[in-house]
């Protein structure tokens, strides 16, 4: 039996009018031990949320009894959301306190409740469960379920590449398809590849190593080799899917900014029956001379085609370290000042 009390909650019911008042009602959930560690999260973190979200709620607990306060409206909205908070956590006993936030944050935002976003988890991988962790990252993923041809737009860390190398490995593991062919541009970063030492292998490598660095975190590190070896899993770059037909295929073309549009339409016509393509990238990040963007007009041209879906990602849905959201709205409230002395 937990024996916890929000001192906030308890110091924020002191400023409120009492009990009694008919303007307020209360309304009270029983908790099972776990779903009381889940929903409250370390330090209240869960709960602080809660409280901000709905400002005139008093949220109050007494060992496993949490009682919530305020006008019927916004206590039956807080007392539904903490209810489906603890059905997420029995149903998933792996979610951490991010993930419980996040998914608090996903359920007002949308009106989902929580157990509708924290779905199954794509892909299980030593002791950890690949799941989407913001709405934009569930929607992205849903629309991949959903759709031949995916493009995920969006800034670093909002998971557009490592979530769709999760749904290639699921779909690879349920055997809808027969290989996953990861690709990307081999941007030369300022030297020309022919200029490099080592091999053409050891040459690329340091390209698509990002990609074999997600391969390693969702597969047997073992397995990987076999795959490489046996053609099941190829990681290469663009310029080798030139000439071929990609049948029963999981495609994915990596940092597609960086593609040319004569690129990105030799790409797309890769696609071959049974296959699914995504494409990700981020438009606000192109390498290549002259700045010619192949991900930036291809939605112009495509935009109306059945089948084929844009999604776009964007700072709410960076789920690396707090600040690197931070620092994806600053550049981009910076750029946004920019532009009108461009144009001068």
């Amino acid at each position: 039996m937990f024996m916890l009390t929000s001192l906030r909650a308890h110091l924020k019911k002191e400023l409120l009018p009492a009990k009694s008042s008919p303007a307020l009602t209360t309304l009270s959930l029983q908790l099972d031990d776990v779903s009381m560690v889940a929903v409250l999260g370390v330090n209240d973190t869960v709960l602080a949320l809660l409280e901000k979200h709905f400002p005139t709620v008093t949220i109050a607990v007494r060992g496993n009894m949490v009682s919530v306060t305020g006008p019927l409206d916004d206590a039956q909205r807080a007392k539904d959301l903490l209810s489906n908070l603890a059905q997420a956590a029995r149903s998933n006993p792996g979610l951490s306190a991010e993930d419980m936030v996040r998914a608090a944050q996903a359920a007002e935002e949308a009106r989902i409740t929580p157990t509708n976003f924290l779905s199954e988890p794509i892909l299980s991988s030593k002791g950890r469960a690949l799941r989407p962790k913001t709405m934009g990252q569930k929607t992205y993923v849903d629309a991949i379920d959903h759709h031949t041809v995916v493009f995920g737009i969006g800034p670093a860390g909002t998971g557009k590449t490592y979530l769709a190398m999760a749904k290639a490995v699921q779909a690879l593991e349920r055997k809808e398809i027969d290989r996953i062919i990861l690709t990307r541009p081999a941007v030369e970063a300022g030297e020309r590849l022919g200029f490099l030492p080592g091999t053409l292998s050891d040459k690329i490598d340091p390209y698509l190593r990002p990609l074999f660095d997600a391969l390693h975190e969702m597969m047997d590190p073992d397995l990987v080799p076999k795959l490489l070896e046996a053609g099941t899993i190829e990681v290469a770059p663009l310029a080798y899917m030139r000439g071929r037909t990609l049948n029963r295929a999981f495609i994915i073309l990596d940092e597609a900014q960086n593609t040319s549009p004569e690129q990105m339409k030799m790409f797309l016509t890769r696609l071959g029956f049974e296959s699914k393509m995504v494409i990700t990238g981020d438009i606000t990040q192109v390498d290549i001379p002259g700045g010619n963007s192949g991900l930036a007009v291809v939605g112009k041209i495509l935009e109306n085609i059945e089948d084929i879906h844009f999604h776009h990602l964007d700072s709410r849905d960076v789920v690396r370290h707090a600040l690197v959201s931070a620092i994806v709205e600053a550049y981009a409230s910076h750029d946004a000042k920019q532009e009108p002395s461009r144009g001068r």
